[in-house]
């Protein structure tokens, strides 16, 4: 595995060897790596003549500058986990490679509906500051492919619409979300948790199950008040539980049985913030 920490490094690196390895697969991620990024790196591998991942901290998609301060870093354990998957390419930007005129005054994307709703109603700016990253790392590594984990299922869709705005010849992979023993979906935030606390926050995963399992066609509103009530019982603080169209994100308060929708849910343990979410296919 090389490591670049230079972007002009990597782009000519990887226009030296565009002949031998035609198709590019790009990992992004913010280091503290788990099994789930793992999965990702491997898929790409089998997707990909070449893979390419990249942690970097990124400072405009958090609102809150204690999550960012808090934000778990464990660079030598993520390298070793990184070379270990197979990874051709470890790109190490610092703020000052990614963003060389500093982060304010960057530019603004149109993201629509997708920005007042969900995660970009209760984390504004998010997006916004994930795009501004996006547009730039994509633009460093000129991907074929690019894979992302289905736990961000919003950001994948914000994505989507950043690689039409930016017309990238880059495909999406979105891949299944990798799961701990009681069911919590994988996240660098679940270091943080005690043992007890990741233990109750499988919780979140088994109400997005009992929304699955009780959703009938017809009005919805009582289900989200009724998986709402779950997640308040296990000591949640909730800021949302939805449900919605899986393929735009309009929010559901009816049913008609054959609509795809996706369960969804963002929770607070302590001041950890949890999000799931788990498709739901129509007959």
């Amino acid at each position: 595995m090389i490591i670049f920490k230079q972007p002009q490094k990597l782009s000519l690196y990887l226009d030296s060897l565009t002949k031998q390895h035609p198709i590019i697969g790009f990992v992004p991620t913010m280091g503290a790596l788990h099994e789930g990024h793992i999965s990702l790196l491997e898929q790409s591998n089998k997707e990909s003549g070449l893979t390419v991942c990249s942690i970097f901290v990124n400072p405009t998609q958090f609102n809150d500058p204690k999550d960012y301060e808090k934000y778990p870093v464990s660079i030598e354990e993520d390298i070793y986990k990184i070379e270990s998957a197979g990874t051709d390419i470890l790109f190490l930007p610092d703020a000052r490679a990614v963003y060389p005129d500093g982060t304010e005054n960057l530019e603004q994307y149109r993201l629509g509906y997708l920005e007042t709703v969900l995660e970009g109603k209760f984390r504004p700016g998010h997006f916004q500051g994930v795009c501004q990253v996006m547009s730039r790392l994509l633009k460093m590594v000129r991907p074929a492919k690019l894979f992302l984990g289905q736990k961000d299922y919003q950001q994948s869709l914000v994505i989507q619409q950043l690689l039409k705005t930016m017309n990238a010849d880059t495909d999406l992979v979105v891949c299944p979300t990798v799961r701990e023993a009681h069911g919590l979906a994988m996240s660098s935030r679940n270091r943080r948790l005690t043992d007890t606390e990741r233990k109750i926050a499988g919780n979140i995963f088994k109400t997005l199950t009992y929304i699955k399992e009780n959703l009938i066609a017809g009005e919805l509103h009582s289900l989200k008040i009724e998986a709402k009530a779950l997640l308040t019982q296990n000591g949640f603080t909730v800021d949302y539980v939805e449900i919605a169209d899986a393929g735009n994100l309009s929010l559901a308060d009816a049913w008609d049985g054959k609509q795809e929708l996706v369960a969804l849910a963002a929770v607070f343990s302590r001041e950890i913030r949890l999000i799931d979410n788990m498709r739901i296919s129509g007959q």
